[in-house]
């Protein structure tokens, strides 16, 4: 501990110098007089990671802490990469945009002026902005990369960086390691800070036009939208950037009875409203219920500040507004997208649907049974761009993919999830609904009855800073060297290991894993057919696990029976996790 003090200090001291901006300096030198040095330790104990999806973490002074000098580094590093592998263009350009958080304008503005201040041509939005709208403008206005400051659904103390190539997906090899390798050479004394407006066009209008017309070119039905105008919708941007362009885009769809939170309309980046601005919590929606309560809304939809994710709550068979959890939206879109194709006659045969490997597996059954492509990919909608970028090029056409993690995309002009469109797709969902007799809650046990049940249950355990790192890394090494041989009662039949890429059947034979990249995840399946999956988080300091029970279910009328007995099931596999 004396030794990584010493570190530490001299790290922070380092920042006491001219380079840094006064407010900084003062900053750091109240965690060197104070008393208790966990803050400094946090701050400097290590170079917040330019990884794979950019960068993620608190704002303040630090090397740990995202500020205008990392943010700086990354992007000058970012800059630097940009130039050398497309020396031979003309001319550069990125788009940059951000959503409603703190520092957020400070923080992309500094993104512009250093890009500009390396010869690289700039579109910077004129305010916050979705996510994949950023994605969209990409490719759109031509850009051979992009950055949107954003901390997605984090807490109110974070910020963070995504970064994006000409694809419009965040980066993948080899230029992910191409960049984090160029960010890892660049010194504060390197950032050039002093920004070239000649080269930086701020747009909005022109471009939100562009991809809201592109959003409503994804309605299957416009005739069913147009029947079910007067659905009552009540939405909330949880004080995010979908307050402007999400109830655009359902206006735009013909939905003429949306109704938003409208204390939550305000962009906030302290989210006054909400203790933490996630729509996979339902106390995020608390206000969304009660207006949907007062005006007896068909469906309630929040997404989260960056406009990427979709929370879903709808009215079950008593009458009373229930939330979905994000394996059952994905499958819900799912589940509509291939009913609806096949009964209006627009499947071709070359169509295909892509989710996570730690989605629900009702998703491969739903593919199975309608004989459609279905591609299972790692965390992260990276991962999912990435298929659709393939296979595109092989001349088949993506209808839709998703994550548990509330995550949707239903076109694939954005290559990032899309809480724009996912918000107008589940609209006209139920519409569709509504037009046979039918809530959200009911196509969801309809999709369970055809398809099967399973029930999923998802723990995050929380370990900040550096000795939480550790713990993670621990932990997960404890599960590769010992893992489990029963969950829940049940055998483990299959241990698939996406690091070492290789899995291991119940007899011992092991097989290897087709798969991008290794990555840092495990899998256990049991003889039942249920599934959990164990990772750390790529972007908080969590470890993630996934539990997924199977049990049979006859009929709907037994989903509340059955579905208590899955979720006592997943207590045991806690249980077994030691969890």
């Amino acid at each position: 501990m004396d030794e990584l003090l010493k570190t530490v200090t001299a790290k922070a001291q380092q920042w006491l110098d001219g380079s840094f901006d006064e407010k900084t300096r003062m900053e750091v030198q109240a965690m060197l007089d104070k008393e208790d040095k966990s803050d400094l330790i946090d701050a400097f104990y290590k170079d917040l990671e330019f990884g794979t999806g950019g960068l993620r973490g608190i704002m303040g002074a630090g090397t740990n802490r995202m500020n205008i000098y990392t943010v700086g580094m990354a992007t000058q590093g970012l800059a630097n990469y940009l130039n050398r592998n497309f020396k031979d263009r003309d001319r550069i350009s990125v788009v940059v945009g951000h959503d409603c958080r703190n520092n957020g304008r400070l923080f992309a503005e500094t993104v512009a002026n250093i890009f500009s201040a390396n010869g690289i041509m700039v579109y910077l939005f004129d305010d916050l902005r979705p996510t994949p709208e950023v994605s969209f403008a990409i490719r759109h206005l031509g850009c051979q990369s992009g950055v949107n400051v954003t901390a997605s659904h984090n807490p109110r103390e974070y910020n963070g960086y995504k970064a994006y190539w000409e694809d419009g997906a965040q980066v993948l090899a080899p230029h992910d390691t191409g960049i984090i390798d160029e960010v890892a050479k660049v010194s504060v004394a390197d950032i050039k800070f002093k920004g070239n407006p000649d080269l930086i066009r701020i747009i909005g209008e022109e471009v939100d036009k562009a991809y809201l017309d592109a959003i409503e070119t994804i309605c299957i039905d416009p005739a069913l939208v147009k029947r079910n105008s007067d659905l009552c919708i009540v939405y909330t941007p949880l004080h995010g950037c979908g307050r402007v362009m999400i109830p655009r885009s359902l206006k735009q769809w013909g939905f003429t009875n949306v109704n938003c939170v409208p204390e939550q309309m305000v962009p906030d980046g302290n989210f006054p409203t909400v203790v933490s601005p996630n729509p996979e919590y339902p106390e995020a929606l608390t206000m969304a219920l009660a207006l949907a309560r007062k005006l007896n809304a068909d469906v309630v939809m929040a997404s989260d500040p960056d406009a990427d994710r979709l929370g879903v709550a709808c009215r079950d068979d008593r009458g009373e507004l229930v939330l979905l959890n994000g394996n059952q939206t994905a499958m819900i879109f799912l589940y509509y997208i291939i009913t609806a194709y096949r009964k209006l006659g627009k499947m071709t045969g070359r169509e295909y649907i892509v989710k996570t490997i730690v989605t629900t597996e009702v998703i491969s059954r739903i593919a199975e049974k309608n004989n459609l492509e279905m591609f299972d990919c790692y965390t992260g909608f990276k991962w999912i761009a990435k298929v659709i970028a393939d296979e595109n090029a092989k001349g088949k056409k993506y209808i839709g993919g998703g994550e548990e993690s509330f995550g949707f995309l239903a076109e694939d002009f954005v290559r990032d999830k899309d809480a724009v469109s996912a918000c107008s797709l589940m609209a006209e969902i139920a519409a569709w609904g509504r037009e046979n007799g039918k809530t959200l809650y009911d196509l969801l046990l309809d999709a369970y009855q055809e398809y099967g049940f399973s029930q999923e249950g998802a723990v995050s355990v929380v370990k900040p800073g550096k000795s939480g790192a550790d713990e993670i890394k621990a932990m997960m090494e404890q599960f590769r060297a010992n893992p489990p041989k029963t969950l829940a009662g049940e055998k483990v039949v299959l241990i698939r290991d996406f690091k070492l890429l290789k899995q291991t059947a119940g007899d011992g034979t092991v097989t290897g894993l087709v798969m991008p990249e290794p990555s840092n995840v495990l899998q256990y399946f049991t003889a039942a057919g249920d599934k959990v999956s164990v990772r750390p988080s790529g972007t908080e300091p969590k470890i993630k696990f996934y539990m997924e029970a199977k049990l049979p279910m006859a009929d709907k009328s037994r989903y509340r029976e059955v579905q208590a007995k899955a979720m006592e099931k997943i207590e045991l596999i806690k249980k077994d996790l030691g969890i």
